[in-house]
């Protein structure tokens, strides 16, 4: 990586979510679906048409491409909105709000992306849930903006050196599709038969 590069804003929800998983898809460059992911990639098809719309006192935008040099990112945003002179931006999931943040880190960069983009300061963003139908409010609090720079430095420095998370088991990895790739239990049933020699 070097001056020039930009990191893609979705890195940082997978470094969030699992930094084995986000080096596999952007250090090793490797994919593979499962159902979930599928499901996903079929959300974010049918929700990045390009376009824009008026819906009563709401301004809407898709698909539109958002870029910050101060923090060397980029990435497609799924809707961006004004209501009131208000920009925010709006990141679609599948499935229902999760138990972990990494989604909100998401939407901070977007508005991130967005203030330097706009000069405006932006305040909130929202989590659409496709299987839920409902959003789900995220204040850009001062807390989360340190923790997405947080994840930005931490993803710069993967990117940089390529060094490879070692997988670390947790609930999240019954949905993750390099599951059967990574074997996070694998290392520490190893260190226990080695233990027991």
């Amino acid at each position: 990586m070097n001056n020039t590069d930009y990191i893609p804003i979705a890195s940082l929800n997978q470094y969030s979510y699992c930094p084995h998983r986000c080096w596999r898809m952007f250090c090793a460059g490797e994919f593979i679906e499962n159902y979930y992911t599928i499901d996903g990639t079929s959300l974010h098809d049918r929700v990045h048409t390009l376009g824009e719309a008026q819906r009563e006192e709401v301004w809407q935008v898709r698909a539109i491409w958002l870029k910050s040099q101060q923090y060397h990112l980029i990435g497609k945003s799924d809707l961006i909105e004004s209501e009131s002179g208000e920009l925010y931006p709006v990141e679609y999931k599948r499935g229902r709000k999760g138990e972990w943040d990494n989604d909100e880190l998401q939407v901070c960069a977007q508005a991130l992306c967005l203030e330097e983009m706009t000069g405006q300061s932006i305040h909130q963003g929202y989590i659409y849930y496709a299987h839920s139908h409902q959003r789900q409010f995220v204040e850009i609090s001062d807390t989360l903006r340190q923790e997405t720079l947080d994840t930005i430095a931490s993803v710069t420095k993967l990117l940089e050196t390529g060094e490879m998370p070692k997988p670390i088991y947790t609930k999240r990895c019954k949905g993750c599709s390099f599951h059967p790739q990574c074997l996070p239990q694998a290392a520490k049933k190893v260190g226990r038969y080695r233990e027991e020699e």
